[in-house]
C-alpha cells in the first residue's frame, strides 16, 4: 500500500479521524473535533488537503469540518442522504450536546458506486445506511473506512433519529460480501483491525466456522 493512513482520536466521544496521504494529496476523514491537532498533523505530513470526507453527518464526525476546510481550502464530501444533517443541529445531534453546530455545505454528494481519488488511492463508495440514512463506507485496495457502520468488535447505534436496525443488518451483509478477511478496517471508533478478526470477535457478524 503506497498510502499513509494516520489515526487521530478527537473530540469528547473519542472519534477516529483519519488522514489519508497518497502522493502529494491528503484527505481528512471524519474531523470530529480538535481541529488544531488535525491541521498540525496534516501540515507535518505535507501535501495538499484535497478533501474532507464525512462518513456520516453526526457531530462527532463533522465538528471540525469548518475549521479544516477554511484552513486548507479542501472540498467537503458526504453521502447524499446525510447532507441535510450538516445544517441542522437537531439532525446532527449537536443540540443533544448543548450546541448548535453547523457545517459548511458539501461540494460533492456521494452515492453508491462513486469513486473518490486521492493521489494514487482510489476509494469506492458503498452506501451503508443503518446508523444514519446516508452513512457510507469507503473501500480501497486492502483497507476500508467504515465510519459508524462497522467497528472491529461492534456496530454503530441504530436508535438515533434516522437509524434503522433492518438497514444496518442489510449493510453489514453487504460489507461481509465484499470485504476480504485481509482488509484492514478503519472504523469511526475503537481500534483498527483486519476484517478477519472482526468476523471472529464481532457478535453482529456471522463468525461460525470462519478461519483466518
Amino acid at each position: 500500500m503506497a498510502e499513509t493512513i494516520e489515526r487521530l482520536v478527537v473530540g469528547p466521544l473519542a472519534t477516529n479521524c483519519y488522514i489519508l496521504k497518497s502522493g502529494a494529496e491528503l484527505a481528512v476523514v471524519d474531523p470530529g473535533g480538535d481541529a488544531e491537532i488535525v491541521l498540525a498533523r496534516a501540515k507535518e505530513l505535507g501535501g495538499n488537503v484535497k478533501y474532507v470526507i464525512d462518513t456520516h453527518g453526526h457531530i462527532d464526525h463533522i465538528a471540525a469540518n469548518r475549521e479544516v476546510i477554511e484552513a486548507t481550502g479542501a472540498q467537503l464530501l458526504i453521502g447524499e442522504l446525510d447532507a441535510k444533517l450538516l445544517a441542522h443541529p437537531d439532525g446532527n445531534l449537536s443540540s443533544l450536546m448543548g450546541m448548535r453546530l453547523t457545517s459548511p455545505a458539501p461540494n460533492r454528494l456521494l452515492k453508491e458506486g462513486d469513486k473518490v481519488v486521492v493521489g494514487e488511492a482510489e476509494m469506492k463508495v458503498l452506501h451503508t445506511p443503518g446508523h444514519t440514512p446516508g452513512g457510507i463506507c469507503l473501500l480501497a485496495s486492502g483497507y476500508a473506512f467504515t465510519g459508524d457502520t462497522l467497528f472491529v468488535d461492534s456496530i454503530g447505534r441504530v436508535d438515533f433519529p434516522g437509524g434503522s436496525e433492518g438497514q444496518m443488518l442489510a449493510s453489514l451483509s453487504r460489507l461481509q460480501a465484499v470485504l476480504s478477511k485481509e482488509t484492514e478496517l478503519y472504523p469511526g471508533h475503537g481500534e483498527s483491525g483486519a476484517f478477519g478478526r472482526a468476523l471472529l470477535v464481532n457478535p453482529f457478524l456471522g463468525s461460525i466456522g470462519v478461519s483466518v
